[in-house]
């Protein structure tokens, strides 16, 4: 694994000194944790918007709600 020197304010470095009490077995853990919840959160950001995109096409695309209609008669009940 790499290491890279970064710099925390005090109020981080409350947290970090928590590790243990918070689950954690050291001090990396605990952020490369924390760095992987945010980008697990930036992705379902990315995919809510994508969504709300496509709804968006969805809602003004007629053609497309006619295609979609059409196929959904086809499915099994």
């Amino acid at each position: 694994m790499q290491q890279a020197k970064i710099s925390f304010d005090e109020s981080h470095i409350k947290i970090l000194n928590k590790y243990q009490e918070l689950g954690f077995k050291d001090k990396s853990s605990l952020v490369r944790s924390a760095i992987d919840d945010f980008i697990k959160s930036v992705e379902k950001q990315k995919l809510a918007k994508s969504a709300k995109l496509y709804a968006e096409i969805y809602q003004e695309d007629s053609e497309l709600r006619d295609l979609t209609n059409s196929a959904i008669g086809d499915w099994p009940k």
